[in-house]
């Protein structure tokens, strides 16, 4: 017996070009949430030149690095749940890239960012939006879905655990950027000319 969807249900796509401007702003809008707005440095001209648009992960002709779900509310005002949906709104993304398990040589996805808009979280979006990715991760027979959270977000935290997920406390998560990535990048440059050189 097959199911239809629910068409009073959001629905999941992957992102198209035009929805750069909604990725960007939902980006910016968890930004702030986090208390690090300053820190985005992200345009609708990187987007373009960095995510991939419409094809499923790992398909050969994708040109970016990362790829973005969409959950978009029903477009027809009588199929919103809620008298004051916005028809055809997206309240949630997720977006993410592919990782790898050399231990397993299995590749994984990993989730960068879920946001679900303040006034729309407690209806079981985000828990959608993980369960779509779950299915990417099994249609490419893939190891595991890895994402990380801010320690003081006790609410995602509380979420994420209810799904089953488990928090990785014997590894410390490590970052470089900025000025750090590009002296490393010289420092290694220079010891290389050092070493032709015979120094």
């Amino acid at each position: 017996m097959s199911h239809l969807p629910d068409p009073s249900q959001p629905t999941i796509k992957q992102a198209s070009d035009t929805d750069v401007p909604v990725i960007l702003s939902m980006i910016r809008e968890l930004a702030s949430y986090e208390n690090a707005l300053d820190k985005v440095e992200a345009t609708e001209e990187s987007l373009r030149r960095t995510l991939t648009f419409g094809f499923s992960l790992g398909h050969t002709n994708s040109t970016g690095y990362a790829r973005t779900l969409i959950l978009r509310l029903p477009n027809k005002p009588e199929l919103t749940r809620f008298p004051d949906d916005e028809p055809g709104k997206v309240v949630g993304m997720a977006l993410y890239f592919n990782n790898y398990s050399t231990w397993r040589s299995k590749p994984g996805v990993y989730l960068e960012d879920l946001f679900v808009r303040p006034e729309y979280r407690k209806r079981g979006y985000g828990k959608m939006l993980l369960q779509e990715l779950a299915r990417e991760v099994l249609k490419m027979d893939g190891g595991r879905l890895e994402w990380s959270c801010l320690k003081w977000n006790e609410p995602s935290l509380q979420f994420y655990r209810s799904l089953g997920a488990t928090e990785m406390v014997d590894w410390v998560q490590l970052r470089m950027e900025g000025d750090a990535l590009e002296k490393l990048a010289l420092g290694m440059m220079t010891g290389q000319v050092q070493q032709a050189n015979g120094q």
